[in-house]
């Protein structure tokens, strides 16, 4: 039987998830632009510009999960 995960498992897991969200958003960014034959800079403007959006996607999508302090004071 799986035990219930430990407060450093969790806080691992998390930002394994939120990590690739980011390279997600971003790489699906800068494939939108390979129909148009970009140059390597456009290409990796548009993955940079991808990337920032993730990580304000990130920021909407997973509210409160970065303050840890605020998670020690909600366990009992």
């Amino acid at each position: 039987m799986v035990g219930p995960l430990s407060s450093e498992e969790r806080t691992a897991a998390t930002l394994r998830l939120k990590i690739g969200f980011v390279v997600l958003v971003g790489a699906s960014a800068g494939l939108i632009t390979l129909p148009s034959s970009p140059t390597w800079i456009e290409f990796g403007v548009a993955f940079l510009a991808g990337s920032a959006l993730g990580v304000l996607l990130v920021w909407l999508v997973f509210p409160g999960t970065g303050d840890i302090a605020g998670d020690a004071r909600r366990r009992p």
